[in-house]
């Protein structure tokens, strides 16, 4: 015989706060991310070249839309390497 749980039974939903925080470019107001800032810019990818999510660089979706277009011109220019 298979035992089952009573009907009205519900499952308890555990509910987290988690501190609302802006991305740097946004808490400094910057609405251009300039591909000449390579300084900026390496902190935003790996020691082999990649670039950091962001979940893990903690941009909002705007700003890594735009982080992202000015490492790739900033590889293209030679200022930051494709690949190490």
């Amino acid at each position: 015989m298979r035992k089952t749980a009573p009907p009205n039974r519900k499952k308890k939903v555990m509910t987290t706060i988690r501190e609302q925080t802006q991305c740097r470019f946004c808490r400094d107001k910057k609405k251009y991310i300039d591909y000449k800032d390579i300084d900026v810019l390496q902190k935003l990818l790996t020691n082999r070249g990649k670039i950091f999510s962001r979940k893990r660089s903690g941009n909002c979706a705007g700003c890594q839309r735009k982080v992202n277009q000015a490492i790739k011109r900033a590889r293209f220019m030679s200022l930051l390497p494709f690949t190490v």
